[in-house]
């Protein structure tokens, strides 16, 4: 498995609002393509092909997957809507939100443009393994989701007064999403008190690093914010670096709090600018196969680094994160990151609609199963409910004085720094 193509996806719960390329997809149909319009039957047989030969778990959850063939290639489909309706049926059967189907309006929502633009409300979704609630991974920074107070860890109970409950993420997608400037309701439940969002549904650019070089006692820090790992992070995050490293910082926080994760390549090569040796991340399919992502010597610092993440920072986050930890690069302030280590392939499929299915689970370069358990920082530092409703009200305040967390990371990283800078007078020391 090549691990920096494209077209794998770590974060895909909510094709909505997730920057992705998908290899291969195309939304124009050729010859081949336009029988799959006329034979409903032939794709629900495409689906179960790909499963068959992809999915990570070949006990496919303990199913008889070449009896379940045999069940729905024996019934009849009048209509394409026939054939998704079994689809989806067949795929639930694998417990496993990740892996899903997309009819081509759902498909196309996932098809974001690699400028970083999308239009909806700008959050994304998973669909908890265990209550089969829609949970809110993380809010995009500067959406209206954002901007209207949705948190990390919310639970969606209704859209538009429409009950979730046992709704699919896709369904879920496809309810939130429409035209920029109309309104969708939606109604929450944080802790024990429900709670009501009016929002107003935008086109939204999305510039995922955001930096600034802020003054301390011990002289220039670099402070990074990355939002998420779409197609222009990686070049984005170079950029920053690069401009921080002219100015002469003495070290860096990186915060990937809420931060919901994005594409696979992006996340190795953005560790590959901090790390200069060491493995990044592996991945096993259910083959036992392992491939591993390595440093490849090329760091743009080595500087000391402090990462801040939390409950909303998923996938990509824990892959950068844990092969910081793991490698001793960089130490984690915040809370228990979010849980998901595994890797989605997203496939066009011939009639325009799409599928994506599980490949692989991946492991920090120690060997840690991030799915369903997450990463554990160094330094635990919990916000009251009121110091996270503050920082999401006035992002103003994330990465200041009145960011308790980001505080940490900065006595943290002053400690560090003050160490790097003695070693260094030591070293310049005649003898």
């Amino acid at each position: 498995m090549a691990m920096t193509k494209s077209g794998f996806v770590l974060c895909a719960t909510a094709a909505a609002i997730t920057a992705v390329t998908i290899t291969g997809a195309g939304l124009h149909l050729s010859q081949g393509q336009a029988f799959f319009r006329e034979s409903p039957k032939e794709l629900v047989d495409e689906v179960w092909q790909i499963i068959d030969r992809n999915y990570v778990d070949g006990t496919f959850n303990q199913v008889d997957w070449k009896a379940i063939r045999t069940q729905y290639l024996k019934r009849s489909y009048v209509s394409q809507n026939d054939a998704y309706k079994a689809i989806r049926e067949m795929l639930e059967k694998l417990e496993d939100p990740y892996t899903r189907f997309m009819n081509p309006e759902e498909f196309k929502n996932m098809q974001i443009d690699t400028s970083g633009e999308l239009t909806g409300v700008g959050i994304q979704l998973a669909q908890d393994e265990k209550t089969k609630k829609l949970v809110v991974v993380a809010p995009i920074e500067d959406s209206p989701a954002f901007t209207a107070g949705v948190l990390s860890k919310d639970i969606i109970l209704k859209i538009d007064n429409q009950k979730t409950e046992g709704m699919d993420v896709n369904k879920a997608v496809t309810l939130i999403r429409g035209p920029a400037g109309t309104q969708v309701k939606l109604t929450v439940l944080r802790g024990n008190q429900e709670l009501e969002f009016s929002i107003k549904r935008a086109r939204i650019e999305i510039h995922p690093v955001r930096y600034t070089l802020q003054k301390t006692p011990r002289g220039n820090i670099g402070y990074v914010r990355l939002i998420t790992f779409s197609a222009n992070a990686t070049e984005e995050m170079r950029n920053a670096i690069q401009d921080l490293e002219k100015q002469q910082v003495n070290g860096y926080i990186l915060d990937l709090r809420s931060n919901p994760g994005g594409l696979l390549n992006s996340s190795i090569e953005i560790a590959r600018m901090w790390l200069q040796e060491g493995t990044i991340v592996s991945t096993v399919d259910r083959k036992g196969e392992v491939d591993r992502a390595q440093a490849n010597r090329r760091a743009l610092t080595l500087k000391p680094l402090v990462v801040l993440v939390d409950g909303g920072s998923a996938s990509a986050s824990e892959i950068l994160s844990g092969a910081l930890q793991d490698n001793n690069r960089a130490e984690l302030v915040g809370t228990q990151t979010f849980g998901k280590g595994l890797v989605q392939s997203v496939r066009p499929l011939g009639d325009g609609s799409g599928l994506a299915v599980t490949i692989a689970k991946y492991y920090t370069p120690s060997g840690r199963d991030i799915n369903k358990h997450g990463i554990s920082p160094n330094y635990q530092i919990k916000l009251t409910e009121a110091e996270r409703e503050a920082l999401a009200s006035d992002r103003t305040k994330i990465g200041t004085a009145a960011d308790p967390q980001y505080v940490k990371a900065l006595e943290i990283l002053a400690k560090k720094v003050a160490k790097t800078q003695q070693s260094e007078r030591a070293e310049t020391k005649p003898n």
